[in-house]
């Protein structure tokens, strides 16, 4: 591993209060995020920084990613904006619906957690976010005149959609409750894969400090150095106290505004209130409940114990997944290169845009028409661009895709005949 970029530091600064060994097995980091995308979006988003730089005592970027790492702060209450600006043409809202069917749909509801969050992926965004412990999470989208919830409570997870007055419910399981405790410590695995991607393909470094949503943070930047990436940079603030990330901008190597930039607005560690994870259906609202491989029917609230099956819902079924928008699945998936440069590799097929799958001729009549013909040793193609991720699909219906050039796409594509 290549040493730090900034090590000429003396003074890290202490830690807060001595832990135990039991403690530190059992620590948890902020558990922001409820389900899926909500989990990546809030779990390290950025947040708005306040003016002047607070005078703070010197740290190494391996000691502030080490105090990433020992954060165990488990409540938390905030406001978080948003801001998302991959460069996606205007599709008149086309492009969210391909999005959610690629994220696996909206399980026949939208209330339904996976169908909504989705949106986060584009423009800008005001949340209000609550946790207490892995049990219980709350999030809240505001929109005008209305408000997206989804809340976590235990065994139960709530998604309600006050715009059209429908109410999701699942039932978080052992395995998802897995799955939600590996999300929760995000801060912590996201600090580990740090200090392992710290080598010769990247530069790490503490670029001053900041005030964040009113609290002093340290400002950490990772840089990465291979050539054919498309990233510029990735500043992330971190709580000067807790160690809790609060601020993450990630700029695109060709410049301009950031492709992500989001965060707290306001921030506090104080436990909320048990009433903030509380739901219950308001009255008259269509119920979707969750079953093993879909969903059940809606019904009116009263009548959560009858649904009707059957009711529209989204089964998966083979092809379903990663590649599931093309009709075909992972099939033939594996990754080309290392670290920055990598390229995900997959095989739709597709023959010339096309196959058997509605959704697939639809995806291929918007690259046509939208992407850039290129053509090599491997054929013929199109390269679909947004200010950050790549993706050439051949004539053959392969795939390539990665944050990195087109010509790196059209070099791993003719490298692979």
């Amino acid at each position: 591993m290549a040493p730090y970029e900034s090590d000429d530091v003396k003074g890290a600064a202490p830690d807060e209060e001595p832990r135990s060994a039991g403690r530190k097995a059992a620590r948890y980091a902020v558990p922001v995020a409820v389900v899926g995308v909500a989990a990546v979006t809030i779990g390290l988003v950025p947040a708005l920084a306040d003016s002047g730089d607070p005078d703070l005592p010197k740290i190494s970027a391996q000691q502030l990613i080490e105090k990433i790492a020992k954060s165990d702060v488990q409540q938390l209450s905030g406001t978080v904006k948003t801001d998302t600006d991959l460069g996606l043409p205007d599709l008149g809202g086309m492009e969210n619906g391909m999005l959610s069917g690629a994220a696996g749909g909206g399980d026949g509801s939208s209330a339904a957690p996976k169908a909504k969050l989705v949106e986060l992926l584009s423009g800008t965004h005001t949340l209000r976010v609550a946790a207490d412990g892995p049990d219980r999470q709350k999030l809240s989208v505001l929109e005008q005149g209305a408000e997206y919830s989804v809340v976590h409570n235990g065994k139960d997870v709530w998604g309600y959609d006050s715009k059209s007055n429908e109410v999701y419910h699942g039932t978080a399981g052992k395995e998802a409750e897995d799955r939600h405790a590996e999300r929760q410590a995000l801060p912590q695995n996201f600090a580990k894969d740090l200090l392992k991607s710290v080598d010769d393909t990247t530069a790490v470094t503490v670029d001053g400090t900041a005030h964040v949503a009113g609290r002093d943070a340290y400002k950490l930047q990772i840089k990465p150095k291979q050539p054919d990436t498309t990233v510029g940079a990735i500043n992330i603030a971190v709580d000067a106290k807790t160690g809790v990330p609060l601020k993450y901008t990630l700029t695109p190597k060709s410049g301009g505004a950031a492709v992500f930039d989001a965060g707290f607005t306001q921030v506090s560690f104080a436990k909320p209130a048990a009433s903030t994870f509380d739901f219950v259906p308001p009255k008259g609202a269509k119920v979707t409940e969750e079953k093993q491989g879909g969903t059940e029917g809606g019904a009116d609230h009263g009548d959560m114990g009858t649904h009707e099956p059957g009711a529209p819902g989204h089964t998966p079924k083979p092809g379903d997944g990663p590649g599931g928008m093309f009709g075909h699945g992972d099939k033939g998936f594996h990754v080309l290169g290392k670290g920055w440069d990598s390229i995900a590799v997959f095989d739709t097929g597709a023959k010339g845009g096309k196959s058997s799958g509605d959704r697939s001729g639809e995806l291929g009549g918007i690259i046509g028409s939208l992407g850039d013909p290129v053509s090599g040793k491997f054929g013929k193609g199109t390269v679909f661009s947004t200010r950050l991720v790549n993706a050439l699909i051949t004539d053959d219906g392969k795939v390539y895709a990665g944050a990195v050039t087109k010509e790196a796409l059209v070099k791993a594509a003719d490298e692979g005949k």
